[in-house]
């Protein structure tokens, strides 16, 4: 078997998708695995947001795996990462990992990492080998959205002057800084913009911005029918931040609401455990608990004084 790894291009999506459902819904046991994320996309939302950093691997001409990498400026992840569950143990997700590795390097990502199953001994083996280590647990967790009321100042990203779009970058890039040197998600709030996948949200106090939240919604999107995903959400550290991680999250739930979507779904590790037992106190259930891998073996910015919801599946 010959295994070729190339750029991933927008004509393999369909199929890329495909293979994506069919190897999640094969390893959680669907009795029709194609079914698995029902209408969310998170195959052509990150080949859009980069295409440059979607990788495919062919076996003898036919494309038999994927691998998506993002870039938050510092930090770096990849996924997901999927395999047809014929090719499984045959060394198709170590050759993804090559280029994968080079693209962080490419980069200059001081933190890199993954989200994969904590119950699975076969791909923790796998990521070790390339020097990724597992460390907190993470929890994908859901709220059931009633009405809510906003609490202070909170803009919407989508809703502003194209004038003032780069000034509020280059704040949300100022806010994440100051959690972890050289962290940014410009990526996420353009990729939302210019896909129309949901909104930002931006929640203000003196002297400025406070908060974030870059937020899916809907079908088509990585949230689905019926729900809204916030893919990142953070406020600035500080003796104030329980405060405005609450008003954040009341912004997201507003959000929800307002566009018809009956759940709200954040990830959070579990080595943030106040602004996990934050979100329990809310009402957010877990529904999925993975480990995250790191490269270094270093906490990064998973840490308790870092008011952060995440997701690196």
């Amino acid at each position: 078997m010959h295994i070729l790894v190339r750029p991933l291009t927008e004509a393999d999506l369909p199929l890329a998708d495909r293979i994506f459902r069919l190897a999640f819904g094969t390893f959680n046991g669907l009795a029709n695995p194609l079914e698995f994320g029902g209408d969310l996309d998170k195959i052509r939302t990150r080949w859009l947001a980069d295409p440059a950093a979607a990788f495919g691997a062919e076996a003898d001409g036919e494309l038999v795996a994927s691998n998506f990498v993002t870039h938050w400026g510092s930090v770096g992840y990849f996924g997901p990462l999927t395999v047809r569950p014929d090719y499984w143990d045959r060394g198709v997700a170590q050759k993804l990992l090559e280029p994968t590795l080079a693209l962080f390097d490419t980069w200059g990502c001081r933190h890199t990492g993954l989200y994969t199953y904590s119950q699975s001994p076969k791909h923790l083996s796998l990521y070790q080998k390339f020097g990724f280590w597992p460390r907190a647990l993470t929890a994908i967790m859901a709220l059931t959205v009633r009405p809510a009321t906003p609490a202070g100042e909170v803009t919407s990203y989508a809703r502003a002057a194209e004038s003032e779009k780069p000034d509020l970058i280059a704040a949300a890039a100022q806010l994440t800084d100051a959690i972890y040197a050289g962290l940014d998600v410009r990526r996420e709030i353009l990729a939302i913009q210019s896909q129309k996948l949901g909104d930002t949200l931006l929640l203000w106090d003196r002297p400025g911005l406070v908060g974030l939240a870059a937020v899916h919604c809907g079908p088509g999107s990585e949230a689905g029918s019926g729900a809204c995903f916030i893919k990142f959400g953070a406020v600035k550290p500080g003796r104030k931040a329980e405060q405005y991680f609450d008003r954040l999250l009341t912004a997201c739930q507003v959000l929800a609401a307002t566009r018809g979507n009956h759940r709200l779904i954040a990830g959070v590790s579990l080595a943030r455990e106040p602004a996990y037992k934050h979100l329990r106190a809310r009402g957010f259930k877990p529904e999925i608990v993975g480990v995250t891998m790191h490269r270094p073996n270093e906490a990064a910015y998973h840490r308790p004084e870092a008011w952060v919801m995440d997701d690196w599946r």
